[in-house]
């Protein structure tokens, strides 16, 4: 591999790079380190292609459904690790040491929206002098590198490590007003849909087809039904508020509308959910995962779930 005679000698990778060569290096895999780090392979991928070029030379051998260090990737990956553990302690240290009580959780925002914010006094009750920071993006975030302490993500389980704990999975079927079902045209079986608005989720349909209208009449085993009108939307909260003021019928995912429904502002009119292929999971940043306020944080999202969770 050619090196570039024009780049300082001493320059120094960046520290993302060096995170995703030992992740992958410890693992021997990109997945896994992919996973870890919770980034795409392509992105664990592109980094070492980064780290390879900027270096000069090989990291790993690339083998059939094998990944091997090289001699210069051995060397880099001793010294990787210690001096990332360094950091890791440094920073374990000055936090505990300015006495930092903040936890710092990120999901998406319809999570946020729907059910960590509204629950959220609980905890406040319980730990008073614990600051929680809410950090919510529909994007996966890397928990290490912007400082996260806590994710809730909503995935397959194959997208997050074996240890995260899963909080409870998710079943889809139509919510709408109550005002709905005391008006005309009816609303008293899945047929009767036909006569009414449906609310639709335009937020990556294809990545996320249990979501659709469509994919629900086929799981029920529902054909030819043609709403009176249909109103989109980008953000799920959205959709679900127009449902609350009466625009139309909705799929409610559970667990987000199940506080609403016992409020009685969304009511399910009748029987028939569709199981979806996704999870509710916690995961901890390995930094953070030591720090009583995190703990506290994280039993206590897994306790309310526990109360909480759809039998399956």
């Amino acid at each position: 591999m050619p090196t570039d005679t024009h780049r300082p000698a001493d320059r120094l990778p960046s520290l993302e790079l060096i995170r995703s060569f030992e992740a992958a290096a410890r693992h021997l895999s990109f997945t896994k380190a992919a996973a870890e780090l919770y980034v795409t392979q392509s992105a664990i991928s592109r980094s070492v292609k980064a780290l390879e070029d900027h270096l000069g030379v090989r990291l790993f051998q690339r083998r059939h459904r094998a990944l091997l260090l090289t001699e210069a990737g051995q060397t880099l990956y001793r010294a990787a690790t210690g001096a990332l553990q360094q950091l890791r302690e440094a920073h374990r240290k000055i936090r505990e040491s300015d006495g930092s009580r903040r936890v710092t959780v990120t999901s998406a925002f319809s999570f946020a929206s729907m059910w960590l914010i509204p629950r959220l006094p609980k905890f406040r009750e319980r730990h008073p002098d614990v600051e929680i920071r809410i950090a919510a993006d529909n994007r996966l975030l890397d928990l290490e590198h912007q400082d996260i302490d806590v994710a809730i993500r909503y995935c397959a389980p194959a997208g997050v490590p074996e240890e995260a704990p899963k909080l409870f999975g998710e079943h889809v079927f139509p919510v709408c007003s109550p005002r709905l079902l005391r008006g005309r045209p009816s609303l008293k079986r899945p047929e009767d849909l036909s006569r009414h608005v449906l609310l639709h989720l335009d937020d990556s349909p294809s990545e996320w087809p249990w979501l659709q209208w469509s994919v629900w009449f086929e799981a029920m085993g529902i054909q030819n039904v043609t709403p009176a009108g249909a109103l989109r939307f980008s953000q799920y909260d959205h959709l679900i508020q127009a449902a609350i003021d009466g625009q139309g019928v909705a799929l409610g995912r559970s667990p987000l509308v199940q506080r609403l429904v016992r409020q009685g502002k969304l009511v399910a009119p009748f029987a028939g959910a569709a199981v979806t292929p996704r999870a509710y999971f916690v995961l901890t940043a390995p930094g953070s995962a030591d720090r009583p306020p995190v703990k506290a944080f994280v039993e206590w999202v897994r306790a309310t779930a526990k109360c909480e969770r759809t039998p399956t």
